[in-house]
């Protein structure tokens, strides 16, 4: 039994898998930040090990590492969870999702495998195709 969990996110914005591994490369750093208004109850768990898993174009793609939950307040005063992750963007199986609000609890068991070594930069396969092959199964 896996004793941490992780998160899957929509990743609002980004065209692929490539595009969001340029947006991460662009800062320059070694973690990146996504600010959620909401703070994660299980904490302890994500940082046991959990990582944000990303929907693009309604199928998670890619990972990136959880390394640590901080504070954040806006102008506008309110407390939000700013969730570390490594910049590291690991390329993972595809699992479709449908669409949702926020963020999501992803159990290990229900996570996509990484992308076995060499297999990292693939082409990705056409959305609509990844699309119908998951329907039926196949990703």
């Amino acid at each position: 039994m896996a004793d941490h969990v992780n998160l899957v996110k929509l990743c609002v914005g980004v065209e692929s898998v490539d595009d969001l591994a340029a947006r991460i490369a662009h800062r320059g750093t070694r973690t990146t930040s996504h600010v959620t208004r909401m703070w994660p109850k299980q904490e302890e768990a994500l940082l046991a090990g959990g990582s944000l898993y990303w929907v693009i174009k309604g199928v998670i793609q890619a990972r990136q590492r959880i390394v640590a939950l901080e504070e954040y307040r806006g102008a506008d005063g309110v407390r939000r969870c700013a969730i570390m992750l490594d910049a590291e963007l690991i390329r993972t199986t595809s699992a479709q999702r449908r669409p949702f609000q926020g963020w999501r609890y992803l159990k290990p068991d229900d996570a996509p495998a990484d992308l076995p070594k060499g297999r990292e930069s693939e082409p990705e396969l056409p959305a609509e195709l990844a699309q119908t092959l998951a329907d039926i199964g196949l990703l």
